[in-house]
């Protein structure tokens, strides 16, 4: 069987993407809910962004790279959901091999950096806690442009990995995907050549990409708790853990999601968990981060209040 298609590895040259719903009498309610969506996660980390820049009081290493984290949330937010919106309005379900491709590395490229900035924000609150005597020269403007220049070139190689590795497979038949978007799963089922190498591939870089960074978060947290447990005021230690809950519980989400849809990789049968997993990480988790670093920050909360409003920020 696999000796029919080896003549020609582009013998599929488009995939036909199934969607969230079959249904067609439930199409214009997903457009509506997910457009909504969309709009509110773009509206959110915009007004977050803005909210940083123009807020002289959050011009500080951990609302830099809150200013770039959610500057990636409306980039993984637009790879996907547009072109989801795009073909429930033309009721047209198929994407180009190319562009599936093309798809697949944004996406992981995006969340290869959003893996490293949590990273990066640990380390910040480690330094800030910790060692707040240095923590002005260790985490200088110049350090904090290292540390995303780093993640960028460090998830850019790995989308580029996957992406290149996902290319040398033959697509012959079947062409149609259980999802929304173009990933690793869904495309390694629709192979008809070997993938062992690129499960293999995937696993292992991912261990890289993923197990390295949350073990440098855990790390971090344990040495911030370890500190905070020795301020003597109440009042100071519940101030030092709120400086963390908001970043924990976004690392909790993007990680649980995403550990939930990678550990399926081996499922022969793919079901509408599969696309739950994928809500999270695109509609959810970008929607949710504003919130969740705006809910209990009352600096946030007061410079977003004067952007809104059109105010200057206060001298």
């Amino acid at each position: 069987m696999k000796s029919k298609c080896e003549y020609n590895r582009t013998a599929i040259t488009e995939f036909i993407l199934l969607g969230l719903v079959e249904t067609p009498d439930l199409r214009p309610v997903v457009f509506v809910v997910f457009l909504l969506s969309y709009l509110l996660t773009v509206g959110g980390n915009l007004s977050i962004l803005a909210a940083i820049l123009v807020e002289t009081k959050l011009h500080t290493p951990m609302y830099f790279f809150l200013g770039n984290l959610s500057v990636l949330d409306v980039g993984c937010t637009t790879v996907t959901i547009p072109s989801m919106l795009a073909r429930l309005l033309s009721h047209k379900r198929t994407v180009p091999y190319g562009a599936c491709l093309t798809q697949l590395f944004f996406f992981h490229l995006l969340v290869g950096v959003d893996c490293f900035l949590l990273t990066a924000m640990a380390y910040d609150r480690f330094l800030a806690i910790c060692q707040p005597l240095t923590y002005s020269t260790r985490m200088s403007q110049t350090v904090q442009r290292i540390l995303v220049a780093v993640s960028w070139a460090l998830a850019f190689t790995n989308a580029l990995t996957h992406t290149v590795a996902i290319s040398t497979l033959n697509f012959c038949g079947p062409h149609v995907i259980n999802h929304f978007y173009c990933d690793l799963p869904q495309l390694f089922q629709l192979s008809c050549s070997s993938t062992q190498l690129n499960e293999l591939l995937l696993f292992a870089v991912g261990f890289i990409m993923a197990g390295t960074p949350l073990a440098l978060i855990v790390t971090s947290y344990a040495h911030v708790t370890a500190a905070v447990l020795r301020i003597r005021s109440a009042e100071g230690r519940k101030k030092a853990f709120s400086t963390c809950g908001s970043h924990l519980t976004v690392v909790a989400i993007f990680y649980g999601s995403g550990i939930f849809n990678y550990m399926r990789l081996g499922s022969a049968k793919l079901s509408d968990k599969d696309k739950a997993f994928g809500i999270f990480n695109t509609v959810i988790n970008p929607m949710l981060n504003p919130i969740i670093y705006s809910l209990r920050n009352p600096d946030v909360q007061g410079a977003l209040w004067r952007v809104l409003m059109g105010r200057r920020p206060l001298a």
